[in-house]
């Protein structure tokens, strides 16, 4: 009888989150297949290679799959150590390096960390800064801050705005505020004028009310908060704000934090 799963490593010489973004992006396109995966960074002197190629030999000897190796390693010793396993091994820089060469003329520096170290201190303090103003500007926090939003997330507690904030801090340098829609603002039937005199940078959200009622009932079992009722009525509210004002609506429900940073990204750059 088989293994119920395949095993992938997601190795590096330095932090491996390229590797593991990477990776992981490829065997999503299988989803029929579940695996096991195991995150090994820092795989940066010859007697970790060995230690890490002697435990994927083992693990090949126990399973009717070899063991898949996603790696980013620049140092030539250590990628022969890893490759030599028995495993299916596939260095990413490599599938494309060859023809990058080709392409630019030049020859590769190969040294480990460029992508996530401070090569660039001046690009490195503004992510740090935009992050830094999604954390502050979280849940309706100094709204006067607003004048200096890229973005402006709104939605009723837990439809997913302050990780996409966080994202588009991290990923994309953009200072990312949200607001979120209460009873208060229910009870006087519109939103702050703070939220409408900057418009033109608010994306609203919108999620399914059952995925909104087991979310809060994590967080608050058996409340008022999170009855389905409740979200129901909320959300039914949430979305006459949404029309009435002209918001752009995304539904977190079908988009992941990634998706909902790409469309975002996307509609600003169309603007």
């Amino acid at each position: 009888m088989g293994n119920p799963k395949r095993i992938a490593y997601f190795v590096s010489d330095s932090t491996g989150i390229t590797a593991e973004v990477y990776g992981r992006s490829l065997l999503s396109q299988f989803g029929d297949i579940q695996f096991d995966t195991l995150y090994r960074p820092h795989i940066n002197t010859i007697e970790k290679a060995k230690r890490l190629a002697a435990h994927v030999n083992e693990q090949a000897e126990l399973r009717d799959d070899l063991p898949m190796i996603f790696s980013t390693m620049a140092d030539k010793q250590i990628n022969e150590c890893l490759e030599q396993t028995n495993s299916h091994y596939y260095e990413l820089f490599d599938q494309f390096m060859p023809a990058l060469i080709e392409a630019t003329g030049l020859t590769p520096v190969r040294r480990s960390g460029r992508v996530h170290s401070i090569q660039q201190p001046e690009s490195y303090d503004a992510r740090i800064d935009t992050i830094n103003y999604a954390m502050t500007n979280d849940d309706g926090t100094h709204m006067e801050n607003y004048a200096n939003a890229d973005v402006i997330l709104v939605g009723v507690s837990r439809s997913g705005k302050t990780p996409t904030c966080l994202y588009l801090a991290l990923h994309f340098n953009l200072r990312a505020a949200n607001y979120p829609i209460t009873d208060d603002d229910f009870e006087k039937g519109c939103l702050p004028d703070v939220i409408l005199d900057h418009k033109d940078k608010v994306f609203a959200l919108t999620i399914d009310p059952q995925r909104l009622a087991n979310i809060r009932e994590r967080r608050r079992p058996l409340s008022r908060y999170a009855e389905l009722k409740n979200c129901h009525r909320e959300l039914a509210l949430a979305n006459d704000f949404y029309e009435r004002y002209g918001f752009r609506v995304y539904d977190s429900t079908t988009h992941s934090i990634e998706e909902l940073t790409s469309l975002i990204v996307t509609k600003l750059q169309d603007n």
